[in-house]
Order: C-alpha cells, then structure tokens, then sequence
C-alpha cells in the first residue's frame, strides 16, 4: 500500500503530537497509510553512536523509508527559526535520493512547534522546505478554505501546519491546531493519490 511518510524530530513531545494528528489526516484517504518515523538526536561528541532504535516512539527513518513513499510530511520543532539539527543531519545525508531523483515529483508539505506565537514558526516551515524543493518535491501547504487558518488565535499558517507549545512545552494542541493538522494529512493524501506517486 501507498504510505505518506510523517518524518519529525521531537523533544518534548509537541511536534510529535502534531504528526499524530497529520497521521490521522493521512489515513482518512483509502488506499493510503500512515508512516510515523523520526530521527535520534545529535551528540556535541564527535562520533556518538545512539542505539539503532528508540527506546520509545517511532522508529528511526532510513533513506529507504523516504525514497518509497508517495509523499512526506516533514516536521520539527524550532531552533532560533530553524529545523532543529537532527533533522538537518537526516536530510544533509539524501545526497543518494537526490542524485537519482528519487523524490522529485512526490508531494511535502511541512509542520513545526514553538514556544511563542511569535517563535520563528515561518521562518522553520520555509527552512524545512528549502531541500525539499532542492530533490524537486512538490510542496503544499495550507490554503485559506481552512476555516480554522482565519480563525486561529494559536497555531497554523499558509506554510504549514503549527503549534504554540508555551514556553514549558506543555500546552496541548488546541482544536483549530488540531484540525489544520489534520487538514494537512489529508490534502498530502489525497495529493499524492491524485499524482499517482509511488516509489
């Protein structure tokens, strides 16, 4: 079955919560799933090795993952209006995908938590999009027929999906992040059904 690969780096939980619900999107289309993968974090340590899988979560994505999916939902928290590093790090090691074109075509739209409204959140959508568009991916992002994209007064954005988690990290998804998550997965879906993508 066609899979619409939800990658994401997460600290605290925020961002994770948010692929969930982008899952859940996803899979509201038949004939699609779901696939839920993250990336471990990197070590200040020159060659620190983290276990080969997570001791919680999702399990950890390989290049295989992305190279067949039919889209890719792409997620991270921010960092001074940056993906984080991990994430980074995945994506510096695509050169393979890259070369061959293995992305080029298939559908990504892009998500991201904060700590503030005002926290960098576009700046991380647009700086998550920039090697997606260097593999020649289709990006998507949230139209204004959103409701909850007008009506808003926590997270979402044109760019992406987006989530204000307060300075703790501990505020929930409010309903209108919630459902503009949703909305996300579901338009990536249905994208990539229409394209036909497959690996």
């Amino acid at each position: 079955m066609s899979y619409i690969l939800i990658l994401y780096y997460s600290r605290h939980g925020a961002t994770a919560a948010m692929a969930h619900q982008i899952a859940r999107g996803v899979e509201e289309t038949v004939g699609i799933e779901a696939r839920l993968r993250t990336v471990p974090p990197v070590s200040t340590v020159c060659e620190a090795i983290a276990d080969s899988v997570p001791p919680s979560g999702a399990p950890y994505a390989t290049l295989e993952d992305l190279r067949d999916c039919a889209g890719l939902a792409l997620g991270s928290p921010t960092r001074f209006g940056n993906m984080a590093a991990p994430l980074k790090f995945f994506l510096d090691g695509t050169s393979s995908l890259w070369l061959s074109g293995g992305l080029a075509g298939k559908p990504a739209a892009v998500f991201t938590s904060t700590g503030t409204l005002h926290g960098g959140q576009e700046s991380t959508l647009l700086s998550m999009m920039l090697p997606l568009l260097h593999h020649g991916m289709l990006l998507l992002g949230l139209p204004y027929s959103e409701p909850d994209l007008v009506n808003t007064t926590t997270g979402g954005a044109p760019y992406g999906a987006t989530h204000v988690a307060g300075s703790d990290a501990k505020r929930p998804l409010s309903d209108e992040e919630r459902r503009l998550c949703q909305a996300l997965g579901r338009r990536l879906a249905k994208t990539a059904q229409a394209l036909g993508t497959r690996a």
